[in-house]
């Protein structure tokens, strides 16, 4: 049911994004891209699953270049039937330690860009009479760490957001849900995990033990392809009544 179908994946180029939009490409959904750095690789990687693949390099953080990539994807593609809201940007610091610009970004990036893009899509999913937006929220929209003050309240946002949204267009055929993933192995994890193994002295794989055992009670990373799986259930005919749920993919994180 899914095939011929536009997903518009915000932070696409690696990580998550990707992942999810793999699983999605696999399903014969066409493709927008968005992200910094390389992006040719995974446009020719996604390019290779036989949809049509498209790139816009937003900047997420601005209005006015979410209008740009919203139009992009209308004018290319016809709209956007499936929005996957994962654009996310991390800093850690005691909080009156904290950057003011680095707050600013990181809600910006990870909590009003999610608005922006909500706001472009709805009209054109309302009009087609279906639609799918899933918003890549965390853990940390559910429970908190310390030193991550930024990210926790823009990641509790989008999951009042999700419930919000989900709430106004109830008795629509738009669904709005949220996934909560726990550690992800992303290149972003992946600093943190060499960062522990150079201050503890260990190899890399006592590293990443020491980092799951400390929330992750299955001592296992959740992967893209499990996100992207996950992705991929929500926009399906069994998931239409699903709505305004924050989906926990976290190895036992919030069970604790």
């Amino acid at each position: 049911m899914l095939k011929g179908k536009t997903a518009l994946v915000t932070g696409s180029t690696s990580g998550i994004g990707l992942g999810i939009a793999l699983s999605l490409a696999r399903e014969g959904v066409n493709i927008v891209l968005n992200g910094f750095g390389d992006a040719e690789g995974p446009r020719a990687e996604v390019a290779a699953l036989g949809v049509k693949v498209g790139y816009h390099g937003a900047d997420m953080s601005r209005a006015a270049d979410i209008a740009e990539l919203m139009a992009y994807a209308e004018r290319e593609f016809g709209g956007v039937d499936i929005l996957v809201n994962n654009a996310g940007i991390q800093h850690v610091a005691p909080v009156q330690d904290f950057p003011p610009e680095r707050w600013d970004a990181i809600i910006a990036i990870n909590l009003s860009s999610a608005f922006h893009t909500t706001r472009l899509a709805l009209p054109t999913m309302q009009k087609k009479g279906w639609g799918r937006i899933i918003n890549v929220a965390s853990v940390h929209g559910l429970v908190a760490s310390a030193q991550k003050s930024a990210y926790v309240a823009a990641k509790h946002g989008l999951v009042g957001f999700t419930k919000s949204v989900a709430l106004e267009t109830a008795t629509s055929p738009v669904t709005v849900n949220a996934i909560c993933p726990g550690w992800v192995l992303t290149p972003l994890v992946q600093k943190q995990v060499d960062a522990r193994a150079a201050a503890d002295g260990v190899d890399n794989e006592e590293a990443k033990r020491r980092l799951l055992a400390e929330k992750q009670p299955s001592l296992q990373f959740t992967t893209p392809e499990q996100l992207g799986a996950l992705t991929v259930f929500l926009c399906s005919e069994a998931a239409a009544n699903v709505r305004g749920q924050a989906w926990s993919l976290d190895g036992g994180w919030t069970a604790q």
